[in-house]
């Protein structure tokens, strides 16, 4: 008899009204969904990425990663569902809120709907994958409480004084024994711890192209491997092992050589910067005009100034030597007539019309007074 014990919940299953079923597992997945974005949006906006994009991606990764743990669970033990000695009827294959989620197909799947998010946005699939990396172990992390409300997924009997209380009718266990391993708070430990070291490291030494994310998967499968191997529920084995702990081994293989070839990577990974995003510093760029457009439009403004500058010193030369005064000819549109610019045109217009008004009048005065003047002149000077 142990001298301490964690004691199970009596129920999974709470009934809104008494009609909606709440159920613990579920709600501890959306929890720890929650959680992985918040932190990875957080992530993604301090490395300069556009603010909303692991939110858009999300909507692409959880409906595709509970396909994919799903079938990778449903795959994998498929003697629950099918077969004559099977537990569950078939149809139970798609009660996703009973338990039982593959992380591997969850987390394989999920990268599927990833990639589709990124191409959409023009960013680097591996940026994305490290950016969410300690996210991902964290809802795993809570996530696995789901376990302890279903209690299900325990270890063998112990007398520890953390062990976990079990009913007498649930799958696995052993008659006499009331206490078993609480392997779900194993695991829950080691993926917190997981994501806390992974964003010790990633910042640390700022490793880049997807490192991060193949160290979450070298560490979550040295715990996943110790952890597996003490639980009793019904599973293939291969060679002595459970699959899921050959699943461990290869893919804690892949994760190291994967690790250490992306380490001679060193191009820039897309973060899909706008133009509000941009790094402080930085020259702001209009999407709709490329910078090489950009540069031929400044080159053609300089050759049009040089041109008109060029024109205007053409036509002050041919004023000059016209005797026109302050013309600028240059200047004027093409086909318009060139003004003074210190005489407006209306100015110019009414002068030039009283001129030539006056002129008429002047010169016809002017030679009628001629000629009194000589009448009189020469009437004066017979007298």
């Amino acid at each position: 008899m142990p001298l301490a014990s964690i004691p199970s919940p009596s129920q999974g299953v709470w009934h809104l009204f008494g009609v909606v079923p709440i159920r613990a597992y579920a709600l501890c997945i959306v929890l720890g969904v929650i959680v992985a974005v918040a932190l990875g949006e957080r992530r993604w906006r301090a490395r300069g990425g556009a603010p909303g994009t692991i939110v858009d991606l999300a909507v692409w990764a959880v409906p595709f990663g509970l396909v994919g743990g799903r079938l990778y669970h449903v795959i994998t033990d498929w003697q629950l569902y099918f077969g004559p000695d099977a537990p569950n009827e078939p149809i139970e294959a798609l009660f996703i809120w009973n338990g039982g989620l593959g992380i591997w197909g969850a987390v394989a799947l999920g990268a599927l709907g990833v990639w589709f998010g990124c191409r959409g946005r023009g960013i680097s699939l591996s940026a994305v994958a490290d950016t969410v990396a300690p996210g991902i172990a964290l809802a795993q992390a809570i996530g696995r409480w789901g376990n302890y409300f279903n209690q299900e997924l325990f270890g063998g009997p112990t007398d520890l004084p953390w062990g976990l209380e079990i009913d007498p009718d649930r799958p696995g266990t052993v008659p006499g024994e009331s206490t078993y391993h609480p392997t779900f708070l194993y695991e829950s430990i080691w993926d917190l711890g997981l994501a806390l070291v992974l964003i010790w490291i990633g910042g640390r030494f700022a490793l880049r192209h997807g490192r991060v994310f193949a160290l979450y998967v070298a560490g979550y499968t040295v715990g996943r491997f110790w952890i597996e191997g003490m639980r009793v529920d019904t599973a293939h084995h291969i060679l002595g092992l459970r699959l899921n702990q050959w699943t461990s081994i290869v893919l804690f293989v892949a994760a190291v050589a994967y690790f250490w070839y992306a380490g001679r990577k060193t191009g820039e990974e897309s973060v899909g910067l706008t133009q509000e995003a941009a790094p402080e510093g930085a020259e702001a760029v209009d999407p709709a005009h490329p910078s090489d457009q950009a540069d031929g439009a400044a080159e053609s403004g300089d050759g049009a100034e040089r041109a008109a500058a060029d024109n205007e010193g053409e036509t002050g030369d041919a004023g000059k030597d016209g005797g026109s005064a302050g013309l600028t000819r240059g200047a004027a549109p093409e086909g318009a007539e060139a003004v003074d610019p210190a005489h407006p045109s209306d100015q110019a217009d009414q002068e030039e019309k009283a001129g030539e008004a006056g002129g008429t009048d002047a010169s016809g005065t002017s030679g009628e007074g001629v000629a009194v003047r000589a009448v009189s002149e020469g009437e004066t000077g017979r007298s």
